[in-house]
Order: structure tokens, then C-alpha cells, then sequence
């Protein structure tokens, strides 16, 4: 039997089309997000930082200096002020964009962050874009030990869970728009993360999590995605790294922060409302 998904029938009973959609040029006006990792105008967070705020969203950046500070690539030279600037130009007339520090690893800092960011925006948090994760202190199996791992776990899964958590507190039945996405890394594709068993392992938490998150948040009408955004230049991709890479995607160019921030912004639309408990790889054909 051949099934026909029908809009509605003319009297002569061929199929009605469905009417034309209507895109709305600011698809999140009216709507909140808190986008963590939001540190460097060269990182992921900040271009979907940007991307949110540009449909409409008001929007609230979380950062913690310190740690980029430790990296190879270093702090964003501006701070946290010029990161909130460069989202601001493209928000909405009256929409908020503000910021705040937070450092995840501590238990009631995930709580603390969505209170503070919702209280910012106006009592309301409709999208939680969990973007960060723990740089460096990782190694392969026979390097790793308890500390890496403890480290990892407490940044890159505990603290997202806790947000979730949080999130979920204060959404109320009946709201539309409610929206989660994580982030996770390739660790479950091709020859996995042999050199990064700390990070692989929490980020793949994530990801083996996303269902039951999902199925669990539904009832308040919040849809739960996780995104692996393949390998993307945020500051580190130089040298041989950059040569070798590259050469893995089809296109010959290694992906930019904008290139996952396109997809993480659709999924926080109305548009997306369909799409929940997936994992949704990104990679521009990345090849391991």
C-alpha cells in the first residue's frame, strides 16, 4: 500500500499542496539562549553566539578566561567585553546580550550559571548550547591517569548534565521553543581518539546520553540534540597539523567555527522542532 501524506484534497480529489513556509528573517525573536564557552571571537561558541543573536535570540555568553589563558592559543586579546561586542552587532533592536564567568568544575556551578543567565535575560532561558570542554591534560592509554580522567569528566560531561538539569528546573510546561544542544567530538567514528582517551571518553558520554535526555525533556516540550562538529580551526590548527588535516576533507579545507554554528542555530528553531535524541555529525566529509 502506497501512504499519501495528504494537506487536504480538491473536490476533483487531487492532492492540495501544502502552502508555501513563511521564514521569518529573525526565526528566535522574543527567545533566550545561554551559549557556554563563549571565551574567544575565534572559537565555536562565540560564532553561534552570534548566529543566535543575529535570528533574534537574546543571548547570554559564559566564559572562563583561565583556561584559555593555559592554552597554546592563549585568551582572546579584547576579553570577554569585545566577545560580547562583536554578538551585540548583530542582536536585535532590544534584545539583551550579556555575559559572565563561571568555573564548571565546580558541583553548584552549573545551577548557579542558568540562574544567572536566565535572571539576565529576563527570568527566561528557552536555548542551552552546551559548547565547552576541557583543552589539553589528556594523553593516550598509557599516559592517561585518575586526575586526567576526574577532569575531563568533571567539565566535559558532569557539568553539561548538571546544566541540563538546571535547565530543566525552570522550564515550565507549555513553552515553545525549548531547545538543548551538546556538543561531542568524533570519538565514536573512524579510528576513534586513540590520543585523547580522557576527552573521547566524557564527550562520548554525551553523546550515549543524548536519548534519554531527549525522552526525558519532551514532556516540558524541549527538544535534546548533540552535534559533533568534526575538526574545526579555533586557533590551533597551524603547521603540519594544518597540512595534514586538511587533506582528509574532501573540500581540502579544514571546517570553521561558523560551519557547526549554522547547524546548532537551525536546530534551536522552530523549524528543527522534529528533530530530538540525535547525535547530527557535521564534518564537511571528513575523512579518518
Amino acid at each position: 500500500m502506497t501512504h499519501h501524506d495528504t494537506h487536504g484534497t480538491t473536490r476533483d480529489g487531487h492532492d492540495r499542496p501544502p502552502p508555501a513556509p513563511h521564514r521569518e528573517p529573525r526565526p528566535l525573536l522574543g527567545r533566550t539562549a545561554l551559549v557556554t564557552g563563549a571565551s574567544r571571537r575565534g572559537g565555536i561558541g562565540y560564532a553561534v553566539a552570534r548566529r543566535l543573536a543575529a535570528y533574534g535570540a537574546g543571548v547570554y555568553l559564559h566564559h572562563h578566561v583561565p583556561h584559555d589563558a593555559r592554552q597554546p592559543w592563549g585568551a582572546d586579546p579584547g576579553g570577554p567585553d569585545a566577545v560580547a561586542d562583536g554578538v551585540r552587532q548583530l542582536a536585535a533592536p532590544g534584545a539583551v546580550v550579556a555575559h559572565g564567568p563561571a568555573d564548571l568544575t565546580a558541583p553548584d556551578a552549573p545551577a548557579r550559571l542558568v540562574d544567572t543567565a536566565a535572571e539576565a535575560l529576563g527570568g527566561r532561558l528557552d536555548i542551552l548550547v552546551a559548547n565547552h570542554a576541557l583543552s589539553g591534560s589528556d594523553g593516550p592509554l598509557d599516559a592517561v591517569d585518575a586526575a586526567m580522567l576526574d577532569a575531563h569528566w568533571a567539565v566535559d560531561t558532569r557539568s553539561v548534565i548538571l546544566l541540563v538539569q538546571a535547565y530543566a528546573r525552570r522550564r515550565a510546561e507549555g513553552l515553545p521553543g525549548g531547545r538543548i544542544v551538546m556538543l561531542t567530538s568524533g570519538q565514536d567514528r573512524g579510528g576513534g581518539m586513540p590520543d585523547e582517551i580522557a576527552y573521547g571518553l566524557a564527550k562520548g558520554a554525551l553523546a550515549s546520553a543524548t536519548r534519554s535526555l531527549a525522552t526525558t525533556l519532551a514532556g516540558l516540550g524541549v527538544t535534546v540534540n548533540t552535534v559533533n562538529p568534526g575538526p574545526v580551526d579555533t586557533g590551533y590548527a597551524v603547521g603540519e597539523l594544518r597540512r595534514r588535516v586538511a587533506r582528509s576533507f574532501p573540500g581540502g579545507r579544514w571546517g570553521e567555527p561558523d560551519d557547526p554554528a549554522r547547524l546548532i542555530a537551525w536546530l534551536a528553531t522552530d523549524e528543527a522542532g522534529w528533530i530530538t535524541g540525535e547525535v547530527i555529525n557535521s564534518e564537511g566529509g571528513f575523512r579518518r
